[in-house]
């Protein structure tokens, strides 16, 4: 599994590439889905890597999303966020698809909100990526992307500051649809330990290379890591979650091990050492525990 760059995504798509890709201040560019998918464009699938770039597509048609280790079938108005740490491909099943997306680099807002992309619940782990519209909701987002088109054509001098009021109106736009939602601003210390913890999970994915390994997994390497008892962190991690530390470890283990099995072509011995295990009985072991079906089984459904 590869990380595609943005240069990889001009190449790719255009076979040319911006002159100026604003790596002091973050790249930001958008773009009508049928210019891209038209026969001026060179794909129509996208394989599935992890991009170190972010994603906003809203886009009419049907497809087939992989997403980390889920594939989840798209159709109608919808709008999807894709983060730079969760690898995605397309399987597109019509040719009349319409839309827009945006892609943007994290350092195109540095500094500029509030803790950080990644910890809105769009972009976290597990969090919800794919937005449903009905029709007054997809009117409302076609018409902050064309301010898109529109400005990032213009010459006005803070227009990159308008981009970003653009990006994050869509991104709020689609949490309010979900006002069920819980702040993703943690609210006391076991709180605060749990999103630590939950960082430190995550940081180690997704396994890119079969050399690459998970290391982390225990409760107590993670209490090592955060300076706390193992008992003070298994605490915070029950009380906030409803599960054990080792339970999150072990679910997030299991999804990177779907994911492996299904998009790449790595044999069981090289996952189960990227994933921590020191023989390949024992992944076979906890594979099966958790889906009542051996690695190899599961890869030929």
């Amino acid at each position: 599994m590869t990380v595609e760059t943005i240069e990889d995504f001009y190449k790719g798509k255009f076979n040319w590439m911006p002159e100026n890709l604003q790596k002091d201040m973050g790249h930001f560019n958008v773009f009508k889905m049928e210019d891209c998918i038209g026969p001026n464009a060179k794909n129509s699938s996208i394989s599935y890597n992890r991009r170190n770039y972010y994603k906003i597509s809203m886009m009419r048609g049907s497809s087939t999303c992989h997403y980390a280790d889920k594939s989840i079938d798209v159709s109608g108005c919808t709008l999807m966020f894709f983060n730079s740490k969760v690898p995605y491909a397309w399987d597109n099943l019509t040719e009349d698809r319409t839309g827009y997306f945006c892609i943007f680099t994290e350092e195109f807002f540095t500094d500029k909100m509030r803790g950080g992309l990644n910890e809105l619940p769009i972009y976290q782990f597990g969090g919800n990526p794919f937005y449903k519209l009905n029709t007054e909701q997809e009117e409302y987002v076609c018409s902050v992307f064309e301010k898109m088109l529109t400005e990032i054509g213009s010459d006005y001098i803070y227009k990159y500051d308008l981009l970003r009021n653009y990006v994050t109106d869509i991104i709020h736009y689609a949490l309010k649809t979900q006002p069920g939602e819980t702040s993703y601003r943690y609210t006391d210390a076991k709180s605060r330990i749990t999103a630590v913890f939950t960082e430190l999970l995550e940081r180690q994915f997704p396994i890119e290379t079969p050399n690459q390994r998970f290391s982390m997994r225990s409760a107590n390497d993670f209490a090592n890591q955060l300076a706390v008892h193992v008992n003070h962190l298994n605490r915070a991690i029950r009380e906030t979650t409803g599960q054990t530390t080792t339970d999150r470890i072990a679910e997030r283990l299991l999804s990177e091990a779907k994911s492996l099995l299904r998009h790449t072509d790595w044999n069981i011995s090289e996952i189960a050492y990227s994933l921590g295990f020191e023989e390949p009985t024992h992944f076979n072991n906890f594979f099966k525990k958790k889906t009542a079906l051996t690695p190899s089984s599961f890869r030929n459904v």
